[in-house]
C-alpha cells in the first residue's frame, strides 16, 4: 500500500503538457501551458516556461521528461550558436529542426522527449515542425502535441484556416490551449505564447484567470 502511494517519489518529472504552434501569414505563433507532474498524479510546479527561444527568431515547444527535454535544447542552442558564427549569419528554422532531429534520433532510445519548433529565417518565412520521439520532422501549418493535445484535434482540425491574421492566429492557439487545459490534468498554470515574425520576437504570458472562458458542467 505505501509503495503505491510513493510511486510518484521516483517517477521522472515530466512536462505533462499541452504544446502548439502555428503558422499565419506573416509569422508564426507557439506557445504552451506551464504545468509539470510526476507520475501523472503529483504537480511538481505549475510556472515551467516550455517555450525556448533557441535562437533569436527561432523558438521550441517540449513535451515529454522535462530533463531530456532540456537536455536537447541547450544541445541544439549550442550547435545554433555556433553555426551561425560559422556562417556569419542567422540559422535557418530547418537547420534548428535538423540538428534535433538528430538528437533525438541519435539517442532514440535515451530519451522520450518531443518538440516543436517554430521561427522565421530570410529563405522560407515563418515555418513549423514538429520533432517526434524517434526523431522525424514533418513541416506542417500547425501542430499540436503533449498529453493535452488529445482533447482539442477536433478543435484544431475545425478552427484552423491557413493565411490567417497575427490576431487569428493568437486566438486560435489561446483557445486551443485553455480547452487542453480545462480537461488534462496534468496541463495548466498559465499559456506561454512566442510571437515570430520578420522584425523579431514578441513572448507573451497569460495568466490563468485571464484565459478564455468555455462552458463548464
Amino acid at each position: 500500500m505505501n509503495n503505491t502511494n510513493n510511486e510518484w517519489r521516483s517517477a521522472k518529472l515530466s512536462t505533462g503538457t499541452t504544446i502548439i504552434a502555428a503558422r499565419y501569414d506573416g509569422g508564426v505563433v507557439i506557445g504552451s501551458d506551464s504545468r509539470a507532474s510526476m507520475g501523472g498524479v503529483y504537480v511538481s510546479s505549475r510556472v515551467i516556461n516550455k517555450v525556448v527561444q533557441v535562437h533569436d527568431k527561432i523558438f521550441c515547444c517540449m513535451s515529454g521528461s522535462l530533463a531530456d527535454a532540456q537536455a536537447v535544447t541547450n544541445a541544439v542552442i549550442h550547435k545554433l550558436n555556433f553555426h551561425s558564427m560559422q556562417m556569419g549569419e542567422p540559422p535557418l528554422v530547418q537547420s534548428a529542426a535538423s540538428i534535433m532531429r538528430q538528437f533525438c534520433y541519435n539517442h532514440r532510445d535515451e530519451l522520450s522527449a518531443g518538440f516543436i519548433v517554430a521561427g522565421w529565417d530570410r529563405k522560407r518565412g515563418p515555418q513549423v515542425f514538429e520533432v517526434s520521439l524517434g526523431g522525424m520532422v514533418v513541416e506542417q501549418e500547425f501542430t499540436i502535441g503533449g498529453s493535452g493535445s488529445t482533447y482539442i484535434y477536433g478543435y484544431t482540425d475545425a478552427k484552423f484556416k491557413p493565411g490567417m491574421t497575427r490576431e487569428q492566429c493568437l486566438s486560435f492557439v489561446t483557445n486551443a490551449l485553455t480547452l487542453a487545459m480545462d480537461r488534462d490534468n496534468v496541463s495548466g498554470g498559465v499559456a506561454h505564447l512566442a510571437v515570430v515574425t520578420e522584425s523579431g520576437a514578441e513572448r507573451q504570458l497569460i495568466p490563468g484567470n485571464k484565459l478564455p472562458m468555455f462552458h463548464r458542467i
